[in-house]
Formats: structure tokens, sequence, C-alpha cells
């Protein structure tokens, strides 16, 4: 069975002003997840700010998320580094702690040529034995992954599946079958960019990394759903349902949105890390107001 397919779930990882993960908010955002029956959950992405906590506090983070699914769901956990040596030893930790896979992307200060993230992806795969997820996220990394280089990667052992950034309606069809025709059988392809997913889903993606599915997990998985049924008109029902929403995480993004959303919700009280700022008042009072505008229902089970 492909590891990554449907809805992905990314939540944001609760932590204080100095970096330690609270435990109570995130079991409690996991457990929101546990309830859907999301496909998996993916620990420690952007979302889960996993550039902004240390080894240490990943670790915490991935104990508690595997505690509290008891087994129930698989759980990709982000294991990107600016080293190679730091990154394998994050997947190491990941796999010994239980996680179903990792997702590395290739952040870096000075800018990677196709051969140095090679051998940086094949290094992490090799000495780590976790099975890892292609993360192609080039608006934060500044690299981004060649049809070529997903090529020669989709080839090494323990690289199973790929989660590229947001193509729009027009590009997904021609660019998933491009990379489909890339990839071994059974290599899982995936989409992010939330606004985006519904017609790359649609188009015939395996998996949704999905940062709206880590807060409400019911509504991306009935649009999965639909696509996987073919009924794509009630796909685009649904993501037209939400492009409220879509305009304020394309504007704030996801991220910040998210969090004012979670505070919202009573769920927990958590602030982005600094330097990042939470949404000022005025900001916080047009996501509030798109929540209440949103179709009753909209985002319940």
């Amino acid at each position: 069975m492909m590891l990554a397919r449907g809805l992905s779930a990314f939540p944001v990882t609760p932590a204080d002003a100095a970096g330690r993960v609270d435990a109570i908010g995130l079991r409690a955002l996991v457990a929101r997840l546990v309830e859907a029956r999301v496909d998996s959950i993916g620990l420690l992405g952007s979302t889960g700010i996993y550039m902004y906590l240390s080894r240490e506090e990943r670790r915490r983070a991935i104990e508690t998320a595997m505690d509290e699914t008891k087994g129930r769901l698989p759980i990709i956990v982000g294991v990107g580094a600016l080293r190679t040596d730091e990154a394998v030893r994050l997947a190491q930790d990941a796999k010994a702690i239980g996680a179903a896979a990792g997702l590395l992307s290739v952040p870096s200060y000075t800018p990677l040529t196709e051969d140095e993230v090679f051998e940086h992806v094949s290094a992490v795969a090799g000495e780590s034995g976790l099975a890892l997820v292609l993360y192609d996220n080039p608006s934060t990394t500044h690299f981004a992954f060649t049809p070529g280089l997903v090529a020669r990667l989709a080839q090494v052992p323990g690289i199973v599946a790929i989660k590229n950034p947001a193509w729009t309606a027009q590009d997904a069809p021609g660019l998933l079958a491009r990379q489909r025709a890339l990839v071994p059988a059974g290599f899982s392809i995936g989409c992010s960019g939330d606004w985006l997913a519904s017609e790359t889903m649609i188009a015939g993606a395996d998996a949704w990394y999905s940062v709206l599915g880590g807060l409400f997990p019911h509504i991306c998985l009935k649009i999965i759903r639909a696509a996987r049924d073919g009924q794509a008109d009630e796909a685009r029902r649904l993501d037209a349902e939400l492009a409220p929403l879509w305009a304020l995480f394309r504007h704030y993004s996801s991220l910040r949105v998210i969090y004012a959303l979670i505070e919202m919700l009573g769920i927990c009280r958590a602030d982005p890390p600094r330097p990042l700022l939470p949404l000022a008042d005025e900001a916080r009072r047009q996501v509030g107001d798109m929540l209440a505008s949103l179709p009753p229902g909209l985002l319940d089970p």
C-alpha cells in the first residue's frame, strides 16, 4: 500500500516563547485528526514550525504525537536541517520513536546545486533507514526540484514520495502526468498549497498535504473523497465555499491564520515563534468575520 496517500493533515506545534513544545496543546490538535481518521499526520512540517525547534523539542513533539495516536495513524515527520549530518540524526530520531516516514526539505544559506541536493537526500535516506517524502518548497528553501532530479531521487531506495508546491488548475494535469512518467510505480505524488489542491486532486494526485486539514480535517476529507469518486463538480463546490478562507491564507499566510483560528476555537493558546508575529487586531477581526460567514456546518464532521 502506498504510504503517502489521501489527506496528510499538518497541525501546528504549539510552543512557548522559549521554543518548548506545549504537549497538552499538541495532544488536543492530534486528537482531532485521530477522531477524523485522516490518512496520515504531517508533524513538524512548515506549519509545525520544525525550523524553530531544537532537536530535543522535535523529539518531544514526535513522542507526544505518537503517544496520542497509539499507532492508529501513520505519522510523517519533518526532518529538514541545514546540515546533512543533522538531518540524518533527526531522521534517525524519528524512526526510533516510530514515525512512518520523514518529510525532507532542503533549506540552505548558500544556494545548492542539484548534485548537492541529490547527495544530501540520498545520505539521509541511506543512513537513517527512514522512508522519505521529498519536500519541494522553493518559496522558503529557494531551491526547486527539477523533473530530472525527481527522477534520479525516485530511484534511490527509501525515497517513496514527493510533496509538490502548489500547481495551478491549468498546469496540474500536465505537470502531474509528466512527473508520473518519471517515477516508479507506487511512488506517491502529492500536492500542497491548500487553495489550489482540489484541482490537483481532481487531476489524480495521490496525496494532499494540508494546512487546513491539520485543524479542520473533515472538509478536506470530503473534497478528497469527491475528487476520488469522480465527483469533480462536488469537489469544486466545496472548495469554492472555502474561498473566503483561501483569500486570508494567501494574504496573511496560512500559518498565521491557523494560529489565530486555534485560539479563537479555544483549542490552546499559542503564538507563532518569533520573529513571526501573531495577526494584528484588524486581521484577527477579518479571520473571525470569515469564520462566521462560512456556510453553517461546512467545517464540521
